[in-house]
């Protein structure tokens, strides 16, 4: 997954969780949203790409390392001290 992927997507709001959420209310969000749209069990076509993305969501924010270096990406982004390849300069 690159940084850009991670910059276009907000893993929190994705599983409706807030950004200081603990491991056990992720992990919760994950669960509930997972059995509501599993492909198994929904079969709306959009349901199974919703999916996906909240099983992206949960990688992320599940594991502590990954979630620290979004965060931090995120943050670099927010305050102006990074900038994605292909962005337009001020002017």
């Amino acid at each position: 997954m690159s940084m850009k992927d991670w910059m276009e997507k907000d893993y929190y709001k994705v599983l409706g969780v807030p950004k200081d959420a603990d491991s056990k209310a992720i992990k919760t969000a994950y669960r509930k949203l997972a059995r509501e749209l599993h492909p198994d069990t929904n079969p709306d076509p959009k349901a199974a790409e919703r999916f996906k993305e909240v099983s992206e969501a949960n990688d992320v924010l599940s594991d502590t390392t990954k979630r620290a270096e979004y965060d931090e990406a995120r943050e670099m982004v927010a305050s102006g001290g990074y900038r994605m390849p292909g962005a337009a300069g001020p002017g």
